[in-house]
């Protein structure tokens, strides 16, 4: 099993050199994000390990990238931080697990193992209802094959609908998958989003395609 370890911090790169080598792990190390990158796109790993804090680039756009580029394969990152939002953001990226340091090696080779046998399927393909357009790997959204600009709130929150297109789906069911299934705030939070989108998705194009059902919540409806 190929792994491309990218950490800056010499000392811990060489000692997850020494101990995945002794895994099992054939190991390639890259003290950069750039030189990083390039070896990701370039070569064959079953699963990179990737620092977010980084010279040259850093984590969050390395992972970015490399979706960009239909590189799907696994990637860990490691943070120093252990903010909730540094978890999200790294998720909402690419990445597919994430460990704080200072973490527990026996840990970290149980979830590299995990992250191998899963593999590196292919992202999900594009979204569409008519001429709504959205493409989760790339973090991009178009109508009419013109870009919207949303920030990484609104796109959650229309993923979701589009997944769930002409369906209707509650307030408390956007927060759960779009916040968090423990979100304690107000729902009211969802409309404010819902109104945000509209502004973005349907009134430059004349169109209302989010649909509000009274009592029960939101319908995406497919523009003909």
């Amino acid at each position: 099993m190929r792994v491309l370890v990218v950490e800056d911090e010499e000392r811990l790169a060489e000692t997850l050199r020494r101990g995945l080598t002794a895994e099992g792990f054939v190991v390639e190390i890259a003290h950069d994000g750039n030189v990083g990158f390039d070896l990701a796109v370039s070569d064959d790993f079953d699963v990179i390990v990737l620092d977010i804090m980084l010279p040259g680039k850093h984590g969050y756009q390395i992972v970015r990238e490399l979706r960009e580029h239909r590189v799907w394969t696994p990637v860990l990152m490691l943070s120093a931080k252990d903010g909730e939002y540094d978890l999200a953001d790294a998720f909402d990226l690419g990445a597919d697990d994430y460990l704080t340091k200072p973490f527990s090696f026996v840990v970290l080779v149980a979830r590299l193992r995990a992250l191998v046998r899963r593999g590196a399927p292919e992202r999900p393909t594009v979204l569409t209802a008519g001429t709504l357009s959205l493409d989760p790997a790339r973090h991009r959204a178009t109508r009419r094959d013109e870009p919207l600009t949303l920030t990484p709130r609104e796109f959650g929150v229309l993923e979701f609908l589009m997944r769930h297109k002409d369906d209707v789906v509650t307030k408390a069911e956007i927060l759960h998958s779009v916040w968090d299934a423990h979100y304690e705030g107000a729902d009211n939070v969802v409309e404010v989003y819902i109104g945000y989108l509209r502004k973005k998705i349907d009134i430059p194009f004349d169109l209302a395609t989010i649909e509000t059902v009274r009592g029960v919540g939101y319908r995406l409806r497919t523009d003909s």
